[in-house]
């Protein structure tokens, strides 16, 4: 091709419509991965739960040092011999079929298993790895916390692991809001995800979701203690989201509404800061363009897709699951318990219908305003024209009818909670 061609080739690469036509086919491409993680059959469980460690006096755990958390993990790959390295050779992470543990920005350690078919096997798992994990806690001195905020210190003292993307996020977090580090650093959570069997099906399980993030907020509350402090008011991880970053947090402009689509979804993640990207040859660089102006001029492939949807942190997340992530980390009995919640929800025909009544023409709006409710009153605050207390009944009662009959005493810990109007964090009496 001769350099007249070239030229021309390339003014047609850039031009207004074909930047226009790529923009498309990326959102397109996005939603499409979305799509491919619709199933057929029975939907099952993945849960990860966070766990925040200290020593016997409630000073934090680093990753590195003699009795770090990378010595722990050292000690975890015997039962989890699949190992994580960076390239100068710390270790990140080690795993077994359908366990992973990994660490998060300030060595709060990670556990993602599933999927699970029967609450009794996720039990089994968590229960199994935190005795594990115990034992090996107590020969270094040191033990789980068991709530969803670090009991003793504040955020910008906790050590980074050597983990570059997390350097980046934590420069870019924090000059977006002071909530950044907490959320990388000081927090832990229990998160579920669920599958959806069409697109129609993800579309309706994301609405109900997201509109009952303040409720599930509520009832999986453990943090009694923020920044050193006793909190001044409920459901500090909501008030971390809210402020941590707007444009990649909270919930999804127009999820909530009926003409809400993947593409929708996709067109959010697209039009978001990165914050980094990969650098080609094995790690990150930074980059705070929009996804959108990274990939104007080239189709994004699968790892791209799948970098940018781990970069959005909305109260219900989309990769080919769906990700409910309220919640803080939660003691084992109540995670499974809130895996009971979620799968007697969603996976129920009945039970969904009943919580689509309850939520019926709700709007971003609406939530924004039960989320500052239930952290100013909690249970004496309103939700959607209803009082909190009333709507968490609604949605347990869902939830209990919804599951067999086998199953329903592992949504007993959080029943209880919520008929006596209070959380954990409520109830909390850390002992150092």
């Amino acid at each position: 091709m001769n350099e007249q061609a070239n030229d021309q080739a390339s003014d047609a690469q850039n031009s207004p419509a074909n930047g226009t036509e790529l923009y498309d086919r990326n959102v397109e491409a996005i939603a499409a991965f979305i799509e491919s993680g619709c199933i057929t059959g029975e939907g099952a469980l993945g849960i990860e739960l966070e766990h925040i460690i200290v020593r016997e006096d409630g000073s934090p755990v680093n990753y590195s040092g003699e009795d770090g958390i990378q010595s722990v993990l050292e000690v975890l790959r015997a039962d989890y011999p699949q190992a994580t390295y960076d390239a100068e050779g710390d270790l990140l992470g080690v795993a077994r079929l359908g366990e992973a543990i990994t660490i998060e920005p300030a060595a709060q350690v990670e556990l993602s298993a599933g999927p699970f078919r029967n609450l009794a096997d996720a039990q089994t798992c968590f229960e199994r790895f935190e005795s594990k994990l115990e034992g090996v806690l107590a020969g270094k001195g040191a033990k789980l916390a068991k709530a969803g905020y670090h009991p003793t210190a504040r955020a910008t003292s906790l050590e980074l692991i050597p983990k570059q993307r997390y350097e980046y996020m934590n420069r870019y977090l924090g000059a977006v809001s002071p909530f950044g580090p907490c959320m990388m650093r000081g927090s832990a959570s229990t998160q579920v995800s669920i599958d959806y069997t069409s697109v129609d099906d993800c579309v309706r399980k994301y609405r109900v979701a997201s509109a009952l993030t303040p409720i599930l907020s509520l009832i999986g509350d453990n943090s009694p203690i923020f920044e050193g402090a006793p909190r001044t008011h409920r459901m500090v991880r909501t008030e971390i989201w809210q402020h941590c970053d707007p444009e990649r947090c909270g919930i999804v402009p127009g999820a909530v509404e009926g003409s809400f689509t993947l593409r929708d979804y996709a067109r959010w993640v697209y039009d978001t800061p990165a914050i980094l990207v990969p650098d080609g040859q094995g790690g990150w660089r930074e980059d705070s363009r929009r996804f959108s102006e990274i990939y104007a001029t080239r189709p994004m492939n699968r790892a791209d897709i799948e970098h940018a949807l781990s970069m959005v942190f909305p109260d219900v997340r989309l990769k080919t699951y769906l990700e409910i992530r309220p919640a803080d980390a939660l003691p084992v009995p109540y995670a499974v318990a809130y895996a009971a919640l979620v799968k007697g929800i969603f996976y129920c025909e009945e039970s969904l219908a009943r919580v689509e009544g309850l939520i019926a023409g709700v709007t971003t709006d609406d939530i924004e305003c039960a989320k500052n409710s239930l952290q100013e009153l909690g249970y004496e605050g309103e939700m959607y024209g209803m009082p909190a207390s009333g709507f968490a009944d609604e949605v347990m009662a869902a939830a209990r009818s919804g599951l067999t009959g086998g199953e329903r005493g592992f949504l007993e810990p959080l029943e209880k909670l919520v008929a006596a109007r209070t959380t954990l964090a409520d109830l909390e009496q850390l002992d150092f």
